[in-house]
């Protein structure tokens, strides 16, 4: 029983099965009197009533929220909020929608701006919350969302979906023309889709699902409709008290006079298919006005005359039809089905025939047969329902081809959509046909949906909660869809079976549907035979289908006799709306021509494409109920709303949130409910005690249970013994789970404990051994020294030695000899010398302070702190590391790290030498270290040596043996130079000991000669060096110096480079020439062959320098050392390393320098340079001596000059071997010689140096060791190249020619691709030396083969020429190269002219090649893509890879694969990856970017105008560069992914790159220039892409002195922070940078005729140069100004929020189709006007220079023009003013004043002044009579209006031509010839606008049921403008008094 008192508020049972709400009213003796909500009596007794949650008293605005969470809750909730006139309630994200019959102020553009922005449940439940909702997480998820609008008929489905379109459109916020197209398109639908029904006088016969597309930034682009099952029986039969659908009587009302007799129509009476419900009128429609309203949308949507009349053709037709009758089997003659033929441009007997006959085919014949007069009317009906079907089907389509915006495929292309369900609800009638099986089949599907929504819903909001709780089970409707459309034999499959069988009938479909046994008893089958009926138990109750019609309904067919007779009309409409039909006509006559599939069919593929739409969206539910069947407001049927609360589903909600934890509170409301439990009134959520006295008393008095019987003690004492209880088992398994941890730690912590202590004891044990080992051995060192010392005087003692610089270093390099003799030079081994006199030692003494440097930036103490190891210090130690000092990763680094430390230990003595072991001397060692054959000391130290404290090097070691391990693991491991050169450095700081200290610097002074340290450690090693002692300290810093420069070292250290590091001298070495003499030069450790060769030749003037080559000579072995990067001392290290390996003394070792002619180049002059011509000749008669030449006819070769025939022989005896003085008799050489004598001296010896170059190529060459990887196959695979001035040999061993390559045949080296892959170790200056060569012959080759077909024949300064002709070009001048022309002559015909270097390929030969050469050449070259090369020579690098930088980087990781030409086939082996960055004058055939391959025709647009941009290509006639720089970056412009492609191509500045990154390699400085104007514009209108924004920035800051590069720089920091430009660039941009300026100025016009030039860069917008504007002016504000721009035909204000430039291309620029700009863009002249566009706080005299420069001469002109309405005194006391400010003080001009009254006086009051009338206003300044007029209009209502006039037929009431005005309080409608005020609507009573072509439109009231005003002007998007920036001022002024929103809306 429930204890209740008065006033409480309960639950009854209502006997209908869901309980009531009542209210106490009076209690006696247990019985209740109640009265319920529907204000009726009970009397009940105690037992029978529940009392009602609080929060079903009053209600909430989400049921979720409900303590009743029950059907009765539910239903009561919704009663309370109707009666509150509270129409919307949320279910969770729900919304509930109760249609309230009648109009509610909830639907203003404020209500759209205060639920905008607004998180779903932060205000009222409102369907503009829905909207905001599905907004807001479209575009903060960028995911589609959907919003399923569904409920009975007459709920309000359609109206809550204009609803939710007219909010989007208003968020928006563009007021664009396809917003109200789309918003336009729903009169059009609901006048052909809806009727007037018995539930709602706008019942939508149809369901749609509307999807509209929005852009990145929320901007409406389009929409999309799909309608679903028109009622189309509705055309033919309405039910009593409903009419036909509206457009019937719309046209009957609206049409005028002429139409109508025209089309033969009447009044709605007339027709038997408007009068058939006995409803022609529905009350509360203007059938008229809503037909003007209609056309007004149908010419939105680009609806023509010709459309809106042919569709009245076919209503009219359809009217005609339905009043034909039939009369038994004959036809009625009438004069309707002759209108009816009339409008469908039939003929009438044919349209007799075919509705009164059916044919169809027999054997043999076609027959016909007649109808019954049934029959007839069936076969009519038909017709009429498929035209009316075909008809809306063909406008939805139209209406889409009006609204609908396809994709694009730009991956960048960013839409999403809102998907709006407007669809019919679940429908239980009387009578259920087949349109209430598909409809309840949707909401099955539908209802399936929302379940599994919700579910999922309720499943996140238990995770967010960390809730943990088990997976709920719940029955869905699957049964239900499994029944009517899954399973086999489902109840659609079934009738579709039956439609397709021709002699199917409703009684056997319903005969195999109830024969087909089913699981369950979801199918209720017929109770007999007779039965026409079957059931199906839905979610929402069971339904009874009557079957009758079934198959007629679904066949949805009609006959062949119809379709021929529409293939027999002329009316175009009518055969387009039944193409498809007309189209597969090709049946029999007689049979039934289907559509694409049976009705039910095109529905279940209709409704599985939604699903599957809805299902990828997120969605959102509103469920219209309505309250009463009456349309009454006020009223509430329960019953029909109870029945709806199941139709909608709601009750699966409930019941799965009851499944789960039903009651939810916030803890405010928490706290709320339960504070009273709390003893304090401080509710700290943190306090854990609780009152129990209070606790008990509401428990016993409000929890609806009845008082206690027990006392409170006992209660206490029960409630505490249960406390005691719990706590115990609570403390009982705490305290369980505790000693399980405890027994866990305790076990781990034992276990740690004793490892711990048995390493500190072995540690222990370790330490006492050694200590004990060392305290003998000191005891032992003690006695030694005792004697010592007893002997020292105590002063010596105390002070430490100085040391002996000299005599130690001496000591250390005891191994090398006293002197050494000048190195290179040849001879025996040296005896053993006398040992010289030594000089006086010099006593040094190193500095012994403490080394500190912190103070240092780069300081070595702050680099051990940074990067040593564990507790490793920065100063000197004596002991060995455990560790290296540096981290490594490689476990044997970190071993040889160790051993080097042990190493460097010893070579400086801080720790002693280990004992001799059983093994030969040191100097054996030496010599088995020797003995391994070829080997570099290097790789001997890291095979051969056991990192660590192996055997071999734990013995006595000499000083050199140290040195060469140290270095050895040095260039054996690169990673361990660091920390080498940490140990020397950390044994160097705070060393006490001098002998130690010196040994150290010697050794890092070698290390430094030898290998250079990282980046890492290099400023650190300089800054200590400059901190050294000043006898190591510069000498070591220099050698660091030469080192980075020259690169590391590839051998250890030679005798004659320790020789020089112990004296500190320059090494000098001897270098001999080929004439006998010798040079000596100095030289270090770094020295290169490149750095001698140059010394050499400056010393002996050799000015011709190129193929000389240092030697080096050792025995009988000589190689070249080039004149490169090859250090000359590990030439002489491997010489001493031979010596070593033979066991004799490297220093000994027999090497010489020499200097020699090594290569020739082709273009090689021996009269340039006699001294080196002389050394050639030298050289080659040398050879001949000692046969190294060889030639039969050598006559030539040695012809020297001589004077007697004593020199002759001399000269034969010197050069001519003995075997050829042999062969002939000397006297006979003697004989050629003297007669050779008689040429001179310079050219014998220049025709002997060009004999041997011509006849001995191969001995002038350099020879390379190759392995082949791929190419065509040579008889070997490893062989040697030779390279010389004739070309590239490849020979054998044996020097037999596997291959010969003249240079002409060569198309280019590469690296990793060509014909021939090799590989080499000097690979890179192989490519180097081949590359030179084929540069240099192309510069100065004459020769040049055409690549393509060149036709000039109308220009003679052309040359004309055809593909693979010879041309000779001549550099004479004549054209500049550098701009890519030359003159050239076509051996072919002789003709001459200019050339186009990109059109030939310049051959490199300096003499004319062979026609083979010719053709094999032009064929590789002009199918370079097709892989078919001619020899290639390609190399790879075995040492090291090629390093990218900046964009050749992005090239190679990004572009796309080389040779890849456009449909050439097959692909550029001879193309390399590399090559794609690199500039280039062919045009490219694909795009840059592999990610545009499929874009071709795109990217290929760029290629051209940048070649004409930069001068690059021949432009005939000249273009503007505005034109070029549009072509450039049009294309981008509008395909975001060409922008990279563009920027690709301007780096490099080639002739025809399409990008501009590529192109800046080789150009000259002329195109550099443009290539970085081109450049600037770019970085001007967009970013590179975030893969490419690092190599750009890259590349422009290596560039810091190119004077754009910064300034590029910063564009584009700029633009990374801003939206891109949309249109190339302007003009005014394009001239600036043209002249070199950054800086651009633009002039700017003011009203008052004044002019003045602004700043403006190219990411200007319009509001930043108003401001700026203003503030120059010195205005007081610049709010209400604008800029706007002056055509020829037109002025456009330009938009705040775009960039300046865009607004002015966007203007001036006639629009141009295609995808790019092309074409001469025509600007037309314009001005940019400053102006005040907004009136608001303008107070005339507050701003002087406000008034006198915009606001006189803008009001002035609308003043004369008589907009205003005014007084004839005012406008004499105005014309006084205006007078004066004409004359100024010039009386003589009073007789003027007739001529000028046009600009004194307004237009229209010119007849009712007089001259005479005013000639005062006399002392006042000109300015003060500007300010006075202002005065005196400002008082005007229409002050500050922009007026417009226009065509309108919206209100009949209004005149055809009205001027509208725009001001600060709204617009205002004016009748222009008598001035009066027709209606003025403030902004906040317009809720939309937009403007067209001529068009502009506006909503006036709410968005239900607002006036709609179309109007025709060509102002209307001024009109637009003006409206946005109001209203847009006005919401800023709101908001900044409104406080802000913590919304995470994206701004």
């Amino acid at each position: 029983s429930t204890l209740c008192v008065q006033g409480d508020w309960v639950w009854l049972d209502s006997g209908a099965g869901v309980p009531i709400g009542a209210r106490v009213k009076v209690t006696e003796g247990g019985q209740y009197l109640l009265v319920d909500d529907e204000g009726k009596l009970s009397q009940v007794e105690e037992g029978s009533i529940r009392v009602m949650h609080p929060t079903s008293v009053e209600g909430v605005e989400d049921m979720i929220r409900l303590g009743d969470l029950n059907e009765a809750g539910l239903l009561r909730n919704l009663l309370v909020r109707h009666r509150q006139g509270n129409i919307y309630t949320y279910t969770g994200s729900v919304l509930v929608a109760v249609n309230p019959y009648k109009e509610l102020p909830i639907y203003t553009s404020e209500q759209v701006r205060l639920y905008h922005d607004r998180r779903l449940g932060e205000l009222p439940p409102h369907v503009f919350a829905i909207a905001d909702a599905c907004y807001f997480n479209m575009r903060r998820h960028r995911k589609d969302q959907c919003c399923i609008i569904s409920g009975e008929s007459g709920a309000g489905k359609t109206e809550s979906t204009k609803l939710v379109l007219q909010f989007l459109a208003a968020v928006s916020g563009q007021h664009s023309w396809i917003e109200q197209q789309i918003l336009e398109a729903n009169p059009i639908l609901e006048a052909f889709g809806n009727a007037k029904t018995i539930r709602n006088d706008n019942s939508s016969r149809f369901g749609k699902y509307v999807e509209i597309f929005f852009n990145k930034d929320g901007v409406i682009e389009g929409a999309r409709l799909e309608q679903y099952l028109l009622e189309k029986s509705r055309v033919c039969h309405q039910a009593k008290e409903e009419r036909n659908y509206h457009i019937f009587y719309c046209m009957l009302a609206g049409i005028t006079t002429d139409q109508k007799k025209t089309l033969c129509l009447g009044d709605a009476s007339e027709f038997s298919y408007l009068k058939g419900g006995h409803c022609i009128v529905c009350d509360g429609r203007d059938d008229a006005k809503d037909y003007t309203r209609i056309r007004q949308a149908l010419k939105i949507l680009t609806f023509t005359e010709i459309h809106c009349w042919e569709i009245l053709k076919l209503l009219a037709a359809l009217l005609h039809l339905g009043n034909v009758c039939f009369e038994g089997r004959s036809f009625s003659e009438c004069s309707s089905h002759v209108l009816c033929a009339c409008s469908l441009q039939v003929q009438p007997t044919a349209l007799a025939v075919s509705l009164t006959y059916r044919s169809f085919m027999t054997n043999r014949e076609l027959v016909s047969k007649p109808l019954s007069s049934e029959q007839a009317i069936n076969s009519r009906d038909a017709f009429v329902k498929a035209i009316y079907g075909k008809l809306f089907i063909w406008i939805v389509g139209k209406i889409n081809s009006a609204i609908y915006k396809m994709s694009t495929s730009d991956p960048k292309y960013v839409r999403n959509s809102i998907g709006l369900l407007d669809i019919f609800g679940f429908e239980n009638f009387a009578s259920n046909s087949f349109e209430q099986l598909c409809i309840n089949f949707a909401n099955e599907q539908l209802q399936q949906f929302f379940v599994s929504h919700v579910f999922k819903l309720e499943q996140e909001e238990y995770n967010k909660e960390n809730i943990a709780w088990k997976n709920i089970s719940f029955e869905d409707n699957t049964q239900t869809l499994d029944l009517l459309a899954v399973k086999p034999l489902n109840v659609l499959a079934l009738i579709d079976e039956e439609s397709h069988f021709p002699k199917g009938t409703d009684v056997t479909m319903l005969n195999k549907m109830n024969q087909v046994p089913r699981k369950g008893n979801i199918y209720i089958p017929s109770k007999n035979t007779h039965d026409m009926e079957f059931g199906i138990r839905h979610f929402a109750g069971e339904v009874y289908y009557d079957s009758r019609g079934f198959l007629e309904k679904n066949r949805d067919a009609l006959s062949s006799d119809i379709i021929k007779l529409i293939n027999t009309s002329t009316n175009k409409l009518l055969q387009q709306i039944f193409e498809k039909e007309l189209t597969n006509n090709v049946l029999p006559a007689g049979l039934w021509i289907k559509q694409i599939s049976t009705l039910s069919g095109q529905f279940r593929q209709s409704l599985d494409s939604l699903m599957k739409a809805l299902y990828i969206c997120q969605p959102f539910f509103i469920r219209c109920f309505k309250p009463n069947d009456d349309k009454q407001s006020m009223v509430f049927d329960r019953d029909l709303c109870m029945r709806q609360l199941h139709y909608s589903g709601m009750m699966d909600t409930i019941r799965i949130r009851k499944l789960g934890y039903p009651i939810r509170h916030t803890f405010q409301q928490f706290l709320q409910r339960y504070r009273v439990l709390l003893k304090t009134t401080v509710c700290d959520p943190q306090t854990p005690r609780i009152g129990l006295r209070n606790a008990a008393w509401y428990c016993s008095t409000s929890s609806g249970f009845p008082p206690f019987s027990i006392s409170f003690e006992q209660l206490l004492h029960g409630l505490e013994r249960l406390q005691s209880k719990i706590r115990g088992r609570l403390t009982r398994q705490r305290y369980l789970k505790e000693q399980a941890a405890v027994v866990t730690v305790q076990s781990h912590v034992r276990g740690y404990l004793a490892r711990k202590s048995y390493s500190r004891k072995k540690v222990t044990v370790t330490v006492l051994q050694a200590h004990t080992g060392a305290m003998q051995a000191r005891k032992v060192t003690n006695k030694i020294r005792t004697g010592v010392l007893s002997r020292s005087s105590p002063q010596a003692a105390a002070r430490p030695e100085p040391v002996d610089e000299q005599e130690m270093v001496e000591t250390m390099f005891d191994f090398l000899p006293d002197r050494v003799a000048v190195g290179g030079q040849e001879g025996p081994a040296p005896e053993d010398p006398k040992p010289a006199p030594k000089p006086a030692p010099e006593l040094v003494e190193l500095p012994e302070a403490e080394y500190n440097d912190e103070d240092k930036e780069f300081s070595f103490v702050t680099f051990s702190a940074l990067h040593f190891q564990g507790t490793a210090t920065h100063s000197h130690i004596d002991q060995r590391l455990r560790q290296p000092l540096l981290h490594h990763e490689d476990e044997g680094d970190s071993l040889a790290c160790l051993t080097v430390w042990w190493i460097i230990l010893r070579f400086m003595g801080d720790i002693a030498e280990p004992k001799h072991i059983n093994q030969e001397p040191s100097t054996q060692i030496q010599k088995n270290l020797g003995n391994r054959q070829n080997r570099r000391l290097s790789n001997i130290v890291e095979s051969n040596i056991l990192i660590g404290e192996g055997r071999t090097l734990d013995r006595p070691m000499s000083d050199l043996e140290k040195l060469h391990t140290i270095v050895g693991y040095a260039l054996s491991r690169r990673d361990i130079r660091d920390e080498i050169y940490c140990q020397i450095i950390k044994q160097l700081v705070n060393n006490k000991n001098q002998k130690s200290s010196l040994r150290g610097w010697v050794l890092l002074s070698v290390c430094l000669g030898i290998f250079p340290p990282t980046e890492l450690l290099m400023q650190y090693l300089e800054s200590f060096l400059r901190a050294g002692p000043s006898s190591y300290g510069p000498y070591c810093a220099e050698r660091l110096r030469r080192t980075v420069a020259n690169g590391e070292r590839g051998e250890p250290p030679c005798w004659i480079e320790l020789q020089a590091v112990k004296t500190k001298k320059t090494t000098v070495v001897s270098v001999a020439l080929m004439n006998g003499s010798s040079i000596s030069l100095p030289l270090d450790s770094a020295g290169t062959s490149a750095e001698l060769c140059q010394a050499l030749a400056e010393k002996v003037h050799i000015k011709d320098t190129y193929g000389f080559s240092l030697y080096i000579g050792f025995y009988e072995k000589v190689w070249s050392l080039g004149s490169g990067r090859k250090h000359v001392m590990d030439a002489i290290s491997q010489c001493e390393q031979e010596m070593r390996r033979k066991g004799e003394e490297e220093q000994h070792a027999p090497w010489r320098l020499y200097f020699r002619k090594e290569l020739f180049s082709p273009w090689h002059d021996s009269s340039i340079d006699a001294v080196s011509t002389d050394l050639i000749y030298r050289q080659i008669i040398r050879g001949l001596k000692s046969k190294e030449y060889y030639s039969e006819k050598v006559r030539r070769t040695f012809q020297q000059y001589t004077t007697y025939d004593s020199n002759a022989k001399k000269v034969v005896e010197e050069c001519i071997t003995t075997e050829l003085i042999e062969t002939k008799s000397l006297g006979k050489w003697i004989e050629m010689v003297t007669t050779a004598h008689t040429q001179s001296k310079d050219s014998v010896m220049g025709n002997a140096v060009d004999y041997a170059r011509q006849k001995w190529p191969i001995f002038f060459s350099k020879f390379y060791e190759v392995t082949q990887m791929s190419g065509p196959p040579l008889q070997k695979s490893s062989f040697i190249v030779a390279i010389n001035w004739n070309g590239i040999s490849f020979q054998d061993e044996k020097e037999k020619k596997l291959l010969e390559l003249s240079y002409p045949e060569v198309t280019g080296v590469h690296k990793s691709r060509g014909q021939f892959l090799l590989q080499c170790e000097d690979a890179a200056e192989m490519a180097d030396l081949i590359q030179g060569y084929l540069e240099g012959l192309r510069e100065r080759s004459v020769y040049a083969v055409a690549l393509q077909d060149v036709s000039k024949q109308d220009d003679p300064t052309f040359l004309s020429y055809k593909r693979g002709d010879v041309l000779v070009m001549a550099k004479n001048g004549e054209y500049s190269t550098d701009r890519g022309w030359i003159e050239g002559t076509s051996e072919r015909t002789g003709a001459t002219g200019a050339v186009s270097m990109d059109t030939v390929l310049v051959l490199p030969t300096l003499d004319k090649p062979s026609d083979a050469i010719l053709v094999g050449r032009f064929y590789a070259q002009t199918h370079e893509w097709s892989g078919v090369l001619s020899d290639q020579l390609s190399y790879q690098d075995i040492s090291h890879y090629t390093s990218f930088s900046s964009p050749q980087l992005f090239f190679v990781v990004t572009c796309r694969q080389p040779g890849k030409e456009g449909g050439r086939g097959r692909q550029d082996r001879g193309a390399s990856k590399e090559k794609l960055w690199a500039a280039t004058k062919e045009p490219i055939k694909q795009p840059l970017l592999s990610a545009l391959q499929k874009r071709v025709p795109l990217s290929l647009t760029l290629p051209s105008p940048i070649m004409k941009y930069m001068g690059d290509y021949p432009i005939k006639h000249v273009r503007q560069p505005i034109e070029l720089t549009d072509q450039i970056f049009g294309a981008a412009m509008q395909h975001v992914t060409l922008q990279d492609e563009v920027y690709l191509g301007l780096p490099t500045w080639a002739h025809d790159a399409c990008c501009i990154l590529r192109e800046m390699t080789i150009m000259t400085l002329i195109s550099v220039d443009y290539g970085w104007q081109l450049l600037w514009l770019c970085t001007g209108l967009f970013p590179p892409s975030h893969s490419l924004l690092k190599y750009t920035q890259r590349f422009l800051e290596s560039r810091p002195r190119e004077p754009l590069a910064t300034d590029c720089l910063q564009r584009i920091q700029m633009l990374l922070s801003m939206e891109p430009r949309k249109l190339p660039p302007h003009q005014v941009e394009v001239d600036a940078i043209q002249q070199n300026s950054s800086q651009i100025f633009h002039k700017i016009h003011f009203p008052n005729d004044v002019t003045e030039i602004f700043e403006v860069s190219s990411t200007t917008r319009i509001r930043d140069l108003v401001r700026n504007i203003a503030y120059k002016l010195i205005l007081n504000s610049a709010d209400g100004y604008g800029l706007s721009m002056k055509t020829p035909d037109k002025v456009v204000s330009l938009n705040d929020q775009d960039y300046f430039f865009d607004s002015l291309r966007q203007t001036t620029n006639q629009p141009k189709k295609g995808l790019c700009v092309t074409g001469t863009p025509v600007t037309m002249p314009y001005l940019v006007i400053f102006m005040r566009k907004l009136w608001f706080n303008v107070t005339p005299g507050r701003d002087l220079t406000a008034d006198l420069t915009f606001h006189f001469p803008q009001e002035l002109p609308k003043y004369l023009r008589g907009f205003h309405t005014c007084t004839k005194e005012e406008m004499i006391s105005l014309a006084g003013l205006l007078f004066r400010v004409k004359v100024d003080t010039d009386r003589s001009q009073f007789v003027m004043i007739p001529r000028m009254l046009k600009e004194l006086v307004p237009v229209d009051g010119l007849k009712t002044m007089s001259p005479e009338d005013w000639k005062k206003q006399a002392g006042i300044t000109l300015d003060e009579a500007k300010v006075a007029f202002l005065k005196a209009i400002c008082q005007w209502p229409t002050f500050g209006c922009a007026f417009f006039e226009v065509k309108q037929t919206s209100e009949p009431s209004y005149p055809g031509v009205i001027r509208i005005a725009v001001s600060k309080q709204g617009v205002h409608f004016i009748d222009p010839k008598t001035k009066e005020l027709l209606v003025m609507h403030p902004f906040s009573r317009i809720t939309n606008w937009s403007s067209g072509t001529t068009y502009f439109h506006m909503t006036i009231g709410n968005l239900v049921k607002g006036n709609t005003f179309l109007c025709e002007t060509s102002a209307g998007h001024k009109m637009d403008d003006l409206l946005s920036s109001y209203v847009s001022m006005y919401e800023m002024q709101r908001q900044a008094v409104r406080p802000r929103n913590n919304s995470m809306f994206p701004t």
